[in-house]
C-alpha cells in the first residue's frame, strides 16, 4: 500500500523509532543482480552489459549478525543525515557507541535517533535539523542506548508511486 513521504501533521518533538524486527528475523536471500559498472552522478556515461555477480541485502548493509535489528524512523529530526521519516534504520547491538555516532536510544523510555556526543562527562543527543533542539540529559535522567545506526534505507519515489514502505 503505497504511503507519501511527508511530514506529519504531529511531528514528534525530537522525532521516534518503532522497532520492526532484527536481522535473525530474515529469511536468506533473495540475491539480487549487482552490476559492475558505477553510475555515474554527473554526466551520464554509456552503460555496461556487465554483470558482476549477486548482491545480498544484507551484507550491503552490514545486517547479517545477530546484534542487527531494524526499526522506522519517525518523524525529521534526522533530516540533514539524511534520514527522513518512514527510512529504515539497521542498528548493532554490538557496536560500542562513540561520541559522533548515530544511535538509537531510549531517554526516560521513548525511543529516539540522533547524533551520540560526550560533552565533559555528560551525554547530549543532537538533531540533525536546526528545527529541533538538543536533548541535554539532566541528572536523573534515564538513557539507555540500543544501538549504533550502521545504515539505513530511504525511499526517493513521489508520494502514490510504487511500494514507499514495510510494514511493521
Amino acid at each position: 500500500m503505497p504511503l507519501a513521504l511527508s511530514p506529519p501533521p504531529d511531528d514528534p518533538p525530537h522525532g521516534r523509532v518503532t522497532v520492526i524486527g532484527t536481522a535473525a528475523d530474515l529469511p536468506p536471500g533473495p540475491w539480487l543482480p549487482f552490476f559492475a559498472s558505477a553510475v555515474a552522478a554527473g554526466f551520464p556515461s554509456p552503460a555496461d552489459d556487465y554483470r558482476e555477480g549477486e548482491l545480498d541485502m544484507r551484507d550491503l548493509l552490514g545486517a547479517s549478525s545477530p546484534s542487527v535489528f531494524f526499526c522506522r524512523a519517525e518523524g525529521w529530526s534526522m533530516r540533514d543525515e539524511g534520514i527522513r521519516d518512514g527510512d529504515v534504520l539497521v542498528v548493532d547491538r554490538a557496536v560500542e557507541p562513540e561520541s559522533g555516532m548515530i544511535v538509537v536510544a531510549a531517554v526516560d523510555g521513548e525511543l529516539t535517533v540522533k547524533r551520540y556526543v560526550r560533552r565533559g562527562g555528560r551525554v547530549v543527543l543532537l538533531a540533525a535539523n536546526p528545527e529541533h533542539e538538543p536533548i541535554e540529559l539532566r541528572d536523573g535522567q534515564d538513557l539507555v542506548v540500543w544501538g549504533v545506526v550502521t545504515s539505513h534505507v530511504g525511499f526517493h519515489l513521489p508520494a502514490g508511486k510504487g511500494l514507499r514502505r514495510v510494514a511493521a
